[in-house]
């Protein structure tokens, strides 16, 4: 999934027959809403801010390196308020036993 910053990028018909030819599925909210694709943006900006900045790259394999790297810790070991201050990776675990519990507590009544 590609998301332009411009919704006139976004619409723009060189850019919608590209992501055709490559099979991009294209992404873009309404206007004005804060919650579209927020936890994406906050991804971003959050790599940005603590690998980004911070580092110089010398080849595109190291800066892929790096931030694959990152990226790996973000969501396997970095706390996440959102996730009620587990990783992503224990999150969606816990969310994935608790939705098999309760199909099993339905399954069983």
């Amino acid at each position: 999934m590609l998301r332009s910053i411009e919704p006139g990028q976004y619409t723009a018909d060189l850019f919608e027959t590209a992501c055709k030819r490559l099979a991009v599925r294209q992404s873009m909210g309404r206007v004005g809403s804060c919650f579209d694709n927020a936890a994406s943006e906050s991804f971003h900006s959050t790599l940005e801010f603590e690998l980004l900045r911070k580092r110089r790259f010398t080849t595109k394999a190291q800066a892929r390196g790096e931030v694959a790297g990152y990226i790996d810790r973000y969501n396997r070991i970095r706390r996440h308020s959102t996730c009620q201050m587990n990783s992503p990776v224990d999150y969606e675990a816990i969310l994935t036993a608790t939705a098999v519990q309760v199909v099993s507590a339905e399954q069983a009544a």
